[in-house]
């Protein structure tokens, strides 16, 4: 069942990786909702860290943000900002990101996404915050070919390091909800589009590539397909999960069929998708239409560590929130093509 009342209102949330896509995001709905939110951010070269400035700037004109730079392996800065501010909760998104990069830079995965949210981990063990929500990917679901991906399903099947992380960060976490009783959601994010994207994202290179006339890459011959999820609804239904604190459940016979709560911690694994699948194709003619060009398609065979399919099924997150994502792909697409415009000036 959705949650009844907001359990923390103009309350403090500690969000780690505000200067990218989702953090960004998320720390500017909750400031429009009145909360007070300190962000924290490596401001890694991955991508152009200008981009991630700006994001920065923009949330820095409200008066209840605060930044601080730095990396979650440097866990002497991550307490000392976490302690000072004193949270309520922590939504730990910061990662080192890319299917692709893992293959290239694996360590760079270790070190962050494994030490840095052990770090976080303990601060929240340590703060007894209360309620520690994680970002987790669907690639956990890896070969997985059953259809839509339920959180209940087995999913030890990972093809990369980066999806190997973040099935360690479920397991990390879950280890930490049952010895210390700290509540924990951990979700698992679809293929996230929208305005101010990565430029490492299918969408923001596809654009940049057909506004400079050059080739777009398409893997696999087209035939994938992505459970899009747009980033509005993304955030809209981290926020609404934050309120939604798992309890530890007195016994099995407790559990609702369908709900990943854990028999033995206060521990929850919820998939935020759109709840179908989107052809790449498809997406790629709704990009054509926003831009009003034709692409130069440049049909290439599976890459490396890639999937032909992901696809949500949502009906937990909507049990636990009463929500569910539903922008459609087409209008997802044309809001990221006309902010692209303006922040390249294209």
């Amino acid at each position: 069942m959705p949650p009844t009342e907001d359990l923390f209102v103009q309350r403090k949330i500690f969000v780690t990786g505000t200067a990218g896509f989702i953090g960004f995001h998320l720390a500017k709905l909750l400031l429009a909702e009145g909360f007070t939110v300190a962000g924290y951010d490596g401001m890694t070269d991955y991508y152009d860290v200008r981009l991630k400035q700006a994001r920065h700037q923009h949330l820095l004109q409200n008066p209840n943000f605060s930044a601080t730079e730095g990396m979650l392996e440097d866990q002497a800065l991550l307490d000392t900002t976490i302690d000072a501010f004193q949270p309520d909760v922590i939504v730990h998104l910061a990662a080192q990101a890319g299917v692709r990069y893992s293959l290239e830079n694996p360590r760079a995965f270790i070190d962050s996404n494994v030490v840095g949210t052990f770090n976080v981990m303990e601060a929240a063990r340590r703060l007894s915050v209360a309620h520690l929500l994680m970002a987790s990917t669907s690639s956990v679901y890896g070969v997985n070919e059953d259809m839509p991906f339920r959180e209940t399903d087995k999913a030890d099947t990972q093809i990369t390091i980066y999806s190997a992380t973040k099935k360690a960060n479920e397991a990390m976490a879950h280890s930490y909800a049952h010895l210390w009783n700290l509540p924990t959601t951990m979700f698992r994010f679809f293929t996230v589009y929208g305005p101010w994207g990565r430029p490492d994202l299918a969408l923001y290179k596809f654009v940049d590539a057909m506004l400079d006339g050059r080739p777009i890459d398409i893997y696999n011959h087209g035939d994938m397909y992505r459970d899009f999820t747009y980033v509005d609804d993304l955030v809209r239904a981290i926020r609404l999960l934050i309120d939604a604190v798992p309890e530890r459940p007195a016994s099995r016979a407790d559990i609702v069929e369908g709900d990943s709560l854990s028999p033995v911690a206060p521990f929850r694994i919820v998939n935020i998708g759109n709840n179908d699948k989107v052809r790449l194709l498809d997406f790629i003619e709704a990009i054509e239409t926003s831009l009003g060009l034709e692409a130069i398609r440049n049909y290439m065979p599976m890459q490396a560590g890639d999937v032909p399919v992901t696809w949500a099924d949502a009906s937990l997150l909507e049990r636990l929130t009463g929500y569910r994502p539903a922008t459609d792909f087409r209008e997802g697409v044309a809001n990221f093509v006309a902010w692209f415009r303006e922040y390249k000036g294209k």
